[in-house]
């Protein structure tokens, strides 16, 4: 698709070789422009898959814990140095 978009291949050429109508070929080419102007526009999130949702609420949960655990030992060492006093 590419080498029809940069004029590098004839689309005729390029739809021969793909084994595709010209008709298929120029729909996608609209697809694919219109999808990058509303990406340059901001217009789209991308749908994340369940397994990256997973491996994110995983490692957010991990992250929690962390910070918790810092919390935990900070205020531990505060106690420490205020009763040293």
């Amino acid at each position: 698709m590419m080498e029809g978009i940069r004029g590098e291949e004839p689309v005729s050429e390029l739809c021969r070789r793909e084994g595709i109508d010209a008709s298929v070929y120029y729909r996608w080419l609209k697809d694919f422009m219109e999808a990058g102007k509303q990406r340059l526009r901001g217009d789209v999130l991308r749908e994340a898959r369940s397994d990256e949702v997973k491996a994110l609420k995983g490692e957010n949960a991990r992250l929690k814990q962390l910070v918790a655990d810092y919390a935990l030992d900070l205020m531990a060492l505060k106690k420490s140095l205020l009763a040293e006093r």
